[in-house]
């Protein structure tokens, strides 16, 4: 079993409050996270672990990064809004106005797109990227999405259904959800990662309990995890995920039609629910609030 060892000590973050979503953009080496109750975004520097700023885009949740220019994304939540932005001169660029709450968002490099979820709804609010204009939305069954994914060969579009343990295959030319597949052995569906490199789906619920599956929806293995996970974090090159919740963060090492197998483990503040990955750096990272402040510090893989 594998080590992880801090690289630095916590980063001290102004303004205390609770954070969600973290994000790494290992190419740029930034980290970003979503200091949500501050309404801020904010941008860490992943080789030193020193806070770079925080952006003001409102109460965000889910942070996307378009890796052609490294800019980003965040869904601002009860501010009904989208936010593209320059994390280097540490400003919002534009911003969308979207007809409810947005929780998570992913970024679909292929179609240029942007796709938010509805917080507490049954929508996905699909959002022009070079226009930062709404150009869609799609209908889903249930009404509690956790997280989504996309497979950037094929554009078909993943939503995971927390309140029916499902997730839902969507068409992103014609907005339909075409299949929706049940997951009974995974209950609270919230973690949702598609791995491009091998053509696979990982799905985990607060069962503690991680899934891989095909493109096209069939069961392929199973992995324990830690209880009550919240977000999950592929690395770039798609052979770690890293998942956080219930006071540990774990690291999984990934292998096509093979099982998620469990690397890594460290027990932390029981308040870090959202963990990212730097797959150059092997490093993870993590945020959270306590009663003496807020931070931020990342955990090489040894």
């Amino acid at each position: 079993m594998l080590h992880l060892v801090p690289v630095a000590p916590p980063a001290r973050v102004p303004v205390y409050s609770g954070f969600d979503y973290v994000t790494v953009d290992s190419a740029r080496r930034r980290v970003y996270a979503a200091h949500t109750f501050s309404r801020r975004l904010l941008v860490v520097d992943t080789d030193t672990g020193v806070v770079r700023g925080q952006v003001r885009v409102g109460s965000v949740h889910g942070v996307a990064v378009d890796p052609e220019n490294g800019d980003v994304f965040t869904g601002d939540g009860t501010d009904d809004t989208i936010s593209e932005v320059d994390p280097v001169a540490l400003r919002v660029k534009a911003q969308v106005s979207v007809p409810g709450p947005v929780d998570a968002l992913i970024y679909d490099p292929v179609g240029k797109r942007i796709y938010a979820d509805e917080d507490g709804g049954s929508h996905v609010f699909v959002i022009d990227a070079k226009t930062m204009k709404q150009v869609g939305t799609i209908t889903f069954p249930g009404s509690d999405p956790e997280y989504l994914a996309v497979d950037p060969k094929t554009g078909r579009l993943y939503q995971n259904l927390n309140d029916l343990d499902a997730f839902a295959m969507i068409d992103t030319r014609t907005f339909k959800v075409v299949q929706t597949v049940k997951t009974p052995q995974i209950h609270q569906n919230h973690p949702l990662q598609f791995d491009a490199p091998l053509g696979e789906l990982i799905v985990g619920g607060r069962n503690g309990l991680l899934s891989v599956y095909t493109p096209d929806g069939k069961r392929v293995a199973d992995a324990k995890a830690q209880p009550n996970i919240d977000q999950c974090s592929l690395d770039d090159e798609g052979d770690l995920l890293a998942c956080a919740g219930d006071g540990a963060v774990t690291v999984f090492a990934l292998q096509a039609g093979k099982a998620p197998r469990l690397i890594a483990e460290l027990e932390t503040d029981a308040g870090i629910h959202t963990v990212g990955v730097d797959g150059k750096a092997r490093r993870v990272w993590t945020v959270w609030a306590d009663a003496s402040g807020d931070w931020a510090q990342g955990y090489a893989i040894q």
